[in-house]
């Protein structure tokens, strides 16, 4: 099975549990009614908001840590400064 299948099979698997119980087909084990009516409506939210801030923080930590990479940052460098050269060449103004 590929990622992707698999990545889907889970995600349908718990899609159809969140539905289920937020329409309360089957009971949230361990929670009161009341409150699981309380915290279902924004659980898909607060799992948006929790990635979002697992991907902001990731693209933090790889720039932060890019500098330690030192072949890959002067390789980097060195690209851009051949780009640059190229694109003068070509008469494009660059900074």
């Amino acid at each position: 099975m590929t990622r992707a299948k698999r990545v889907a099979l889970w995600s349908t698997i718990f899609s159809m549990g969140y539905f289920l119980a937020f329409f309360a087909y089957i009971p949230v084990p361990f929670l009161a009614e009341e409150h699981a009516q309380q915290i279902l409506p924004v659980l898909p939210w607060w799992l948006l908001v929790s990635f979002g801030s697992y991907a902001l923080w990731s693209l933090g930590h790889g720039l932060y840590a890019f500098r330690e990479c030192t072949d890959a940052y002067t390789e980097l460098w060195g690209e851009i400064s051949q780009a640059k050269a190229e694109l003068r060449l070509k008469g494009v103004s660059v900074n």
